[in-house]
């Protein structure tokens, strides 16, 4: 069966909605980043609107063994790190297998709410997911917008 240019039009925009973000790396020290997705996300820097939650999904491997681990998040505006509260900061709550193993591949899922009295401003979101000693399993930084 030859596919339909709809079909093909339809599998190449989700295979755009589904493009990895690009991210700076911000001290990934104990885990090695290979892909982080942010839905709704279709174009950078990410349009966060107020009064809705976004998909966080993070793939990384563990350089270390840890019992657990917990998620930091910040809004990052002049180089001053804002903390941000996330729904879920347990990373065994959020799609992680734990103890966490060295040398294994995990998906860390998470929510992120835009909350609607949150100003109208472009800033970098900043996430860390620390392990049981405090040193960073992960951390990435995106530019986002947040609009009404």
């Amino acid at each position: 069966m030859v596919p339909t240019p709809l079909v093909l039009l339809l599998a190449l925009a989700a295979a755009a909605l589904a493009e990895p973000l690009r991210f700076v790396d911000c001290g990934s020290k104990d885990g090695s980043i290979q892909e982080v997705n942010v839905s709704p996300c279709p174009t950078q820097p990410c349009q966060l609107v107020k009064g809705t939650s976004y998909s966080i999904n993070v793939t990384f491997s563990s350089k270390i063994e840890s019992q657990g681990s917990q998620a930091k998040v910040y809004g990052e505006m002049l180089h001053v790190d804002i903390p941000f509260p996330i729904p879920e900061p347990d990373g065994c709550k959020s799609g992680i297998q734990c103890p966490i193993q060295k040398g294994h591949s995990y998906s860390y899922l998470n929510k992120l709410p835009v909350k609607s009295e949150y100003p109208s401003i472009k800033l970098i979101v900043k996430w860390e997911l620390v392990d049981d000693q405090d040193q960073m399993l992960f951390c990435w930084k995106i530019p986002v917008q947040i609009t009404s």
